[in-house]
């Protein structure tokens, strides 16, 4: 036998298996080279708060003014910080010549959610219920789809 585990050295070469991990690399060979043919959970996670972003804002943008929104992975929490939660957005009114600001932080959203649906769900609940509060109305007011719990 051979280093192949083969008798008579012509065959299937072996598969190499260090330390037992099992296939290593991308599950599938990109296409375009240096582009991954699948998206990214932070790119899955951009599209789903654009769409529900868009949606909300194009509805109410007459009362909204301009709002500018943005997806952060984490909140920039101070020292000082007492509550034993993790904020889940940041709203900034804007003042004269500055916009609001919407954030959503990607990493505390995600971490309670532990399906597709659960994270949209999710949210839309955020920004239904940051846009009530910036437009000072109710949040079953601003989205048919949301559900107070």
């Amino acid at each position: 036998m051979d280093d192949a585990g083969t008798s008579g050295g012509l065959g299937r070469r072996r598969i190499r298996d260090r330390r037992g991990r099992g296939m290593r690399g991308p599950a599938v060979a990109p296409t375009v080279p240096g582009r991954p043919e699948r998206r990214t959970g932070r790119e899955r996670f951009d599209d789903l708060a654009l769409g529900i972003v868009t949606e909300i804002d194009q509805r109410w943008q007459d009362r909204l003014g301009l709002v500018e929104y943005a997806v952060e992975d984490t909140p920039q929490i101070p020292d000082d910080w007492t509550s034993g939660t993790v904020p889940l957005s940041s709203l900034v009114r804007g003042t004269g010549a500055t916009p609001t600001r919407l954030v959503l932080f990607r990493r505390p959203i995600e971490h309670r959610c532990e399906t597709r649906t659960d994270l949209e769900a999710m949210l839309l609940t955020i920004v239904v219920e940051q846009i009530a509060e910036l437009l000072g109305i109710d949040a079953e007011d601003v989205d048919p789809r949301y559900e107070s719990d």
